[in-house]
């Protein structure tokens, strides 16, 4: 017989948002009744990474203790400039994220189900029992992405177990010194400990297509470079993120749903330039703990609004997303980067915060453009 499981607010996803959200929940209403639904580990097989600057010194309570590794600094290396920042940078790996997530949910709150259906009211299960909440909140990841115009940050990770210490102290963010191939390409490197460092290759791409075998090959590679001596690779993770050239907000929000609130990718809520989704889904699920009003009706108004007025906010960046992707020649992308490095830090903070200036913007903009003039004027022209 399938079971009734009533609650408060259901939450439907367990990845990053979804789990921001119960977590922020747990924390702040703890009188709120909650279900969080999600079929697999809370959080996935991921590492986040974020700069100090991404999150607001008001929400760093929720931040804080999902925390495992923090460096005072980071580099990025190019061609022809090689830099320290001094900027805090954090990571936080998916396994401190479900402890901690888990540690604060009461044993009956989390429901290890597969969401087959999502509703203002009910979450049908695959098993056939329901959740029936005031509140549900879907986090499932992306709508139909496909209704939107988009590059693709994609990426291979790997965490190598060393033989010998590797010496790095701090973050590689980016090091574009490496073949350029399918695009903007770039690796980088966390240390995590002196024998123990992440290392990701990565490309801003046209394509979303990657090729595993190649890649992690092309790791090995950059490992033997650098004189690191092998003993294993502990972990692998692989992923595509959105680069948001163009496209209509409202159109996107409707592919997830409708009457329903949305946290994470499908809300929309990420960087249109790196696709990174963690600064707003620390900022929503802040907003909907501090909420006077958690019914299902009052959460979409405020996860659209919020979505909504990112999306109008962000013209800018998705303006210099197609110069990255329209203007400029695929091995030559990197030159927008190798630019934009030479910023002041406190600029760069809020590019990547999402919280640029109009100075900022002026600054970004001027001089001549490291790609062809009429193809960045077309490219301007295209970007919405």
């Amino acid at each position: 017989m399938p079971a009734i499981i009533s609650c408060d607010v259901a939450i439907v996803g367990g990845g990053l948002a979804g789990g921001l959200i119960a977590l922020a929940l747990r924390q702040k209403r703890p009188e709120v009744a909650i279900r969080l639904v999600e079929a697999g580990p809370i959080g996935g097989n991921h590492i986040w990474s974020f700069f100090g600057s991404d999150v607001a010194e008001a929400d760093r309570w929720l931040a804080a203790p999902l925390v495992s590794y923090r460096w005072p600094h980071y580099d990025v290396a190019f061609p022809g400039h090689r830099r320290t920042i001094d900027t805090p940078y954090y990571s936080i790996d998916s396994e401190r994220f479900a402890r901690v997530v888990g540690e604060h949910l009461l044993p009956d709150q989390l429901v290890v189900a597969r969401a087959i259906g999502v509703g203002a009211g009910a979450v049908v299960l695959a098993n056939g029992d329901r959740v029936e909440a005031r509140g549900v909140i879907d986090a499932r990841g992306p709508g139909d992405l496909t209704t939107l115009d988009l590059g693709w940050q994609k990426f291979v990770g790997q965490e190598l177990h060393l033989a010998a210490p590797h010496g790095l102290t701090h973050p590689v963010v980016m090091d574009a010194t490496v073949e350029q191939i399918d695009g903007y390409r770039f690796v980088y490197c966390l240390p995590f400990a002196e024998d123990r460092v992440f290392v990701e290759d990565t490309y801003y791409s046209d394509t979303p297509d990657l090729d595993r075998d190649a890649i992690g090959e092309r790791i090995m590679d950059y490992a033997d470079a650098r004189g690191w001596q092998m003993a294993e690779v502990a972990r692998e993770e692989a992923g595509a993120l959105p680069v948001a050239i163009a496209g209509d907000f409202e159109t996107y929000w409707r592919t997830g749903g409708t009457k329903v609130a949305k946290a994470g990718l499908r809300a929309g809520l990420f960087h249109p330039t790196t696709g990174y989704s963690l600064p707003d889904a620390i900022r929503l699920a802040t907003m909907i703990a501090a909420a006077p009003d958690l019914t299902s009706a009052a959460l979409h108004d405020l996860s659209h609004r919020i979505a909504g007025q990112a999306w109008r906010e962000r013209g800018f960046y998705r303006m210099l997303d197609a110069m990255l992707f329209r203007a400029a020649a695929p091995d030559q992308r990197y030159r927008i980067l190798e630019r934009f490095y030479r910023l002041n830090p406190a600029l760069i903070g809020r590019f990547y915060a999402g919280t640029s200036t109009m100075s900022d913007k002026a600054r970004i903009l001027m001089g001549k453009p490291p790609v062809p003039i009429g193809r960045a004027l077309a490219a301007i022209r295209s970007a919405g």
